[in-house]
């Protein structure tokens, strides 16, 4: 590699790592700036005094240089006519007539003027140009013709008076070594026996331009001290106000995690902050006070919901053992009686199935459930449940299919409770499903594996979503259940899911049906990001799992008769909460993630 190339690359590598280090201390800076109070406070406050002494310090400048000069330009107007009306006198009354005796007077005059009291620095005596001798013109210091300007001169001729222009003195000139502001002062004399004359005298500036540099020097360390002071003064002042209001974020910080006895300190005193203080912990003493309140309330809850399950046991299996007896013989009744022994054991199911849910809704409550996890593939659970669902399904004339991939969809889960979810989703389906298709799709990818359950049946409202996972919810009140249902299936799958660190989650349309999806990891401390299965369509390349009597509809290519059908785009923006919209809803709790596969906002669950 050349060395001119290589010096290059390490120019280029440098000015990079500068680029970085400048961009990254920006970044730093940017996010220091937005997250301090005090620091913007501060920072808004020197640069309005920046502002406000910059305009001081201009006005202030322009203000004493102009009187400066205008007090200098005075004096030198008055000495200027003092002067020119001595060298007048002194020319008229002079006896020369002979060009040497008049050379002589005009040196002489010259001389006299530069050892006089006069605080012009130079001058000149020039011929008017209208006059033919030009060797009588005379100066303290020989090439000064260079600062008189022809324009000056001209104006010096047309008037009468005396003329005045500002000018820079050459540094050759000055005796400093620097050029110097100055003004050149010309007025007409009249000369014996030769004619008019200009006299041209140069004063210096610099004096008054050193004043006006220590006056500006004056004014910037003022400035700069006034801006020290007004940035000690905010920070100070901010400080005493911040600092309570960040103990109070932090205290509040601290009730958020759950330690509800921190209080906030300066209470103490009469003021805002003092007031402020006592408030927040009068509000957290009272807080403190509702939050025992209920968490007694809600234990005295859980324990009654335990307690009455439990006691309601043993009076229900001695009404089963009565009712049993009664079913069995329920041909030897009259037929009120006969369907009342039939009702009576029907109920008795519902009712014990009910107790059952309540055990396990309070067992969630209570933080006393846990998972009893061995590898198992999806495909055999959802099989499962299909065959079970399969009489139900035939009993209300809904078409049955299941997809289920290839490669195995083993993952660590609970067999119990994860069939126990399935069930509860392809039930529902079933149950709302108007006859027409219901399919179930397992998918899988290296994190995760998902079941979908898809019914093309009355769907869900935005408004239905929001609540299809609460506690005793049914969409339609009316709607007669054939299951025997307790309202507590979706709630129970909710736990489970999130017992197991996954998700669910729901998608529904008026008239398009109802989705929902089923994503667990397939091992202990994944974090899921994505499904592997879209929430409102079935998943591509899989392949059908013959389960005898269910018919499962999936070939390799090409619609099917239970496809389902694409979401236009003004569809697949509908989110929950507009009225007639689609959207999707998960199980409960905050959003933190969001479904890459379709969109779909979903909760994390903690094992």
């Amino acid at each position: 590699m050349p060395p001119a190339d290589s010096a290059v690359r390490s120019v280029r590598r440098a000015l990079r790592r500068w680029r970085d280090a400048l961009s990254t201390t920006a970044r730093s800076l940017a996010r220091r700036w937005r997250s301090s109070l005090q620091l913007r406070v501060v920072t808004s406050a020197l640069a309005l005094g920046v502002v406000a002494l910059a305009l001081l310090g201009v006005y202030l400048s322009f203000s004493i240089r102009d009187g400066l000069f205008e007090q200098r330009v005075d004096r030198i107007e008055q000495e200027n006519v003092a002067m020119t009306e001595q060298v007048r006198t002194t020319f008229q009354s002079s006896p020369a007539t002979t060009t040497a005796d008049l050379q002589t007077l005009l040196s002489t005059m010259i001389q006299t003027l530069s050892a006089g009291a006069s605080s012009a620095q130079d001058f000149l005596l020039l011929s008017a140009p209208d006059l033919p001798v030009r060797s009588l013109d005379v100066a303290t210091e020989p090439g000064l013709n260079d600062v008189v300007s022809p324009q000056l001169r001209a104006a010096t001729v047309s008037s009468s008076g005396q003329v005045l222009q500002s000018v820079r003195l050459p540094a050759e000139y000055t005796g400093s070594g620097v050029a110097e502001p100055g003004v050149v002062v010309g007025s007409t004399v009249e000369v014996p026996t030769i004619g008019t004359y200009e006299l041209y005298a140069i004063y210096s500036l610099q004096a008054e331009q050193e004043t006006l540099a220590f006056v500006q020097r004056t004014l910037a360390v003022g400035a700069v001290a006034i801006l020290a002071l007004v940035g000690v003064l905010t920070w100070v002042v901010t400080l005493q106000t911040v600092a309570p209001v960040r103990r109070a974020a932090t205290v509040a910080a601290r009730l958020a995690d759950g330690h509800l006895d921190e209080r906030m300190a300066g209470s103490r005193g009469h003021d805002e902050m003092a007031t402020l203080a006592r408030t927040f912990n009068e509000m957290a003493a009272n807080l403190e006070d509702q939050i025992a309140r209920m968490e007694e309330l809600s234990a005295a809850q859980r324990r009654f919901v335990s307690d009455v399950s439990h006691e309601l046991r043993t009076p229900l299996t001695t009404i089963r053992m009565a009712g049993d007896v009664i079913h069995a013989s329920r041909e030897d009744l009259d037929p009120a009686a006969e369907r009342s022994a039939e009702l009576l054991v029907t109920q008795l199911d519902r009712f014990e199935s009910l107790l059952t849910d309540l055990l396990e809704i309070s067992r969630f409550d209570a933080g006393a459930a846990v998972l009893d996890v061995e590898p198992r593939d999806l495909r055999d659970l959802v099989s499962v449940v299909v065959e079970t669902a399969a009489p139900l399904a035939a009993s209300k004339g809904v078409f049955l299919s299941v997809s289920l991939p290839e490669e195995p969809a083993t993952a660590d889960v609970d067999p119990r409770r994860v069939e126990r979810v399935v069930r509860n989703l392809v039930v529902n389906a079933l149950e709302h499903a108007e006859g027409k298709p219901v399919e179930v799709t397992v998918a899988t990818d290296a994190k995760a594996v998902a079941v979908v359950v898809r019914d093309h049946g009355i769907g869900l409202t935005p408004e239905q979503l929001q609540r299809v996972f609460d506690r005793f919810w049914r969409a339609d009140p009316a709607r007669t259940r054939t299951t025997g249902g307790t309202g507590l299936g979706l709630a129970i799958s909710v736990e489970d899911a999130h017992l197991h660190a996954g998700w669910l989650e729901a998608w529904g349309k008026p008239g398009e049906g109802a989705s929902f999806r089923l994503t667990l990891p397939r091992r202990a401390g994944i974090r899921l990001e994505r499904s592997p299965v879209p929430l409102t369509g079935p998943s591509r390349g899989v392949t059908s799992l013959p389960t005898g009597q269910i018919p499962v509809v999936n070939p390799p290519t090409g619609p099917t008769p239970t496809a389902i059908p694409e979401l236009a785009a003004g569809d697949a923006a509908d989110t929950p909460g507009t009225p007639g919209g689609a959207g999707t809803v998960e199980a409960d709790g905050p959003a933190d993630a969001v479904d890459p596969v379709d969109g779909a906002v979903h909760e994390e669950g903690t094992r």
